[in-house]
């Protein structure tokens, strides 16, 4: 995989590194090719909060945002699937000011909630979404649980996962 990060956040406690490898394990999970692209962009909030107005018509900072380029479906690897080549999934977009706010509720640092927003935007970028709510959401919040788990950092008040597997 080739992941790029863009750190303009200014924030500390943001590990680049640690996010690419997230991001890497989790299009590996879902059977992207290995040489998809996609970057990761470190913004503040005033910068995700333009984008989120600008996009979305939302008001506000908000926590990760997903800008999709080339449609992409898992599975290139099988039998039957077809074989794409290298494609540029597209591009996350984390700010770890929202981010950090959020971490005391959800019972985690930092870097585990970014690790989180990581795998989240990664699935908005491969077409999961949860907007609509219903069945969708619940595969989307599976598919996430699953991937946080294996990378190690399960997600705490899982619905999906029994933490004692």
């Amino acid at each position: 995989m080739s992941i790029e990060v863009f750190n303009e956040s200014g924030w500390e406690g943001v590990h680049e590194e640690m996010l690419i490898d997230v991001l890497s394990f989790a299009l590996g999970e879902m059977d992207i090719h290995p040489d998809a692209e996609a970057s990761i962009h470190i913004v503040d909030s005033d910068t995700i909060a333009d984008l989120h107005v600008k996009w979305l018509d939302l008001e506000g900072p908000t926590d990760v945002m997903s800008f999709p380029m080339d449609e992409l479906t898992p599975g290139y690897s099988r039998p039957d699937g077809v074989q794409p080549g290298p494609a540029m999934l597209g591009d996350i977009v984390l700010c770890p000011e929202f981010a950090e706010k959020q971490t005391t509720k959800a019972g985690h640092g930092l870097p585990h909630e970014l690790a989180l927003l990581t795998v989240h935007g990664c699935l908005h970028l491969l077409g999961y979404d949860h907007v609509e709510g219903g069945l969708e959401a619940v595969r989307m919040r599976e598919r996430e649980e699953t991937i946080m788990y294996s990378v190690g950092l399960p997600r705490g008040g899982s619905y999906v996962l029994d933490r004692n597997e």
